[in-house]
């Protein structure tokens, strides 16, 4: 699809790519309706435990340092700069770079619902921009001004007379998608439409969107021996960076839910190959990942004896580890751009998937293909139980109980928990590099069998926890839909 900047909007992920949030079946019969194009837009009619788009797309563009964000709707709309302004502030620390975000609400109130507060926001950018000096200015809506029409584009208009830094209005109204990670597409689009310039000459980088760059000394060494260097995306990001990220060789990501809309809007609008490889998690991920940034870049050979290098280091010990992990059975729920990349991790290492869990799940990305995650576990006749739950926990919980597995493994802390107080082991999948390459991957092979030796923890803890699930809650049949008697029918 192709992607306008021109307009400040960002259609949703269930229009846009036909996502959903609701399904039950196969992972092979889930890839098939992808491909042929009948999975139509599940979702449920009761949802609860998820999280605001505003959330995920103010998030990203708060990490950008220097920068102001104006989040335009009522006080409570921006508590989340509270805990962004935090883990920005960490995040800066731990990098060693000095940060001047800041997080500014315009506190809506009755009045501007119902007369508008267009002068009151005019008025704001302005302050801010005299007050903080921002590198640039993101100005966005909330559900309040998106229901009663606020025209914060006539604003942002008006003001770049005035002001001489980029000021872009951010489409994020919570209430637009059911799929939090639309958010990502709309703090993609925001920095493609107000921040990226032209290219001007190539340089000999590589985009690398992320979340919180935790493995950058890491990747930065590795890159070294390719010749590269990575720009790491947006976390302690700079104005001037983002700039000039249309002159680099190529875009990847570390997760393809997170950094999909960036690197497909580059490739389009500015010829920046966007490495369409499955994640760099596990050895099969990790070298497809390699392999294709050499394609893009022009340095295959390279790439090449890198991995033999580091294959002869961790391969055996690896090996050594799925002795005692073959024949394990585990049940996990991701983000999409995870869980079925972790399913492959664990596939890679012996462990049985019995049932697979996507908080929400793009049928198609934008070129048009099923995720790069999808295409490889069934060329490689992998298939398993898998479901679209939207962090749905009484549907988790029912599944533990109905396969006991060895192990649970999650991207949200709330479930691990639930699983926990259950009596199963679990593995809190927190770091975004946690199964990055051979090394991470050998990490967390023995994370893993630590999590399945000691297990005195969720003994204890499910023998003294009272849940509100009963053994008549988990006798029903939720999964099956009776037909209805026939002579209720006639009736």
């Amino acid at each position: 699809m192709s992607i306008n900047l021109n307009s400040s909007n960002v259609a949703t992920r269930e229009n846009r790519i036909g996502s959903i949030t609701g399904y039950i079946g196969s992972l092979k019969d889930l890839s098939e309706q992808s491909e042929c194009g009948t999975l139509k837009g599940c979702s449920r009619c009761f949802s609860q435990s998820s999280t605001c788009l505003s959330s995920c797309a103010l998030g990203q563009l708060s990490a950008i340092r220097d920068i102001a964000i104006i989040h335009h709707g009522p006080a409570g709309c921006s508590v989340a700069g509270a805990g962004t302004y935090y883990l920005d502030k960490v995040m800066a620390k731990k990098r060693g770079v000095t940060t001047d975000t800041v997080y500014v609400g315009t506190d809506m109130n009755e009045k501007d619902t119902i007369f508008g507060s267009t002068q009151a926001l005019r008025d704001i950018i302005l302050e801010v921009n005299r007050r903080y000096a921002p590198k640039a200015i993101f100005v966005s809506s909330s559900c309040a001004t998106g229901i009663i029409g606020e025209d914060i584009d006539s604003v942002v208009d008006e003001v770049k007379e005035e002001i001489k830094v980029p000021v872009i209005a951010v489409h994020c109204e919570g209430f637009k998608s059911r799929i939090w990670a639309t958010g990502f597409d709309i703090s993609d689009h925001a920095v493609l439409s107000g921040i990226v310039k032209p290219p001007k000459e190539k340089r000999n980088t590589v985009n690398f969107k992320n979340f919180y760059e935790s493995a950058r000394p890491e990747i930065i060494e590795m890159f070294k021996n390719f010749d590269l260097e990575p720009i790491f995306l947006y976390c302690n990001s700079s104005v001037e960076e983002l700039e000039h990220i249309s002159e680099s060789l190529a875009t990847t990501c570390i997760c393809g839910t997170l950094g999909n809309y960036l690197g497909n809007g580059l490739e389009e609008k500015y010829g920046v190959p966007y490495v369409r490889s499955i994640n760099p998690l596990g050895v099969a991920g990790f070298e497809a990942w390699l392999r294709a940034i050499g394609d893009a870049t022009g340095r295959r050979d390279k790439v090449e004896k890198y991995i033999e290098e580091q294959r002869a280091i961790y391969l055996p010990q690896i090996e050594e580890v799925k002795k005692q992990l073959k024949g394990l059975k585990a049940v996990l729920g991701m983000g999409p751009g995870y869980t079925f990349e972790v399913s492959r991790v664990l596939n890679e290492l012996g462990i049985e998937v019995v049932w697979a869990l996507a908080w929400h799940y793009d049928k198609k990305y934008e070129n048009g293909d099923v995720p790069p995650s999808m295409k490889y576990l069934l060329e490689n006749d992998v298939d398993f139980e898998a479901s679209v739950a939207d962090q749905q926990n009484y549907e988790v919980m029912n599944i533990l109980n109905k396969y006991q597995p060895d192990l649970y493994l999650s991207r949200h802390p709330g479930s691990t928990v639930w699983a926990i107080k259950n009596g199963t082991p679990a593995v809190y999948v927190a770091d975004e590099y946690m199964i990055f390459g051979y090394k991470h991957t050998l990490e967390f092979a023995h994370a893993v069998l630590d999590a399945i030796h000691n297990r005195s923890f969720e003994k204890n803890l499910a023998a003294r926890v009272k849940l509100p699930y009963t053994k008549w809650w988990y006798e029903q049949k939720v999964d099956e839909f009776l037909e209805e008697p026939s002579d209720k029918k006639a009736q």
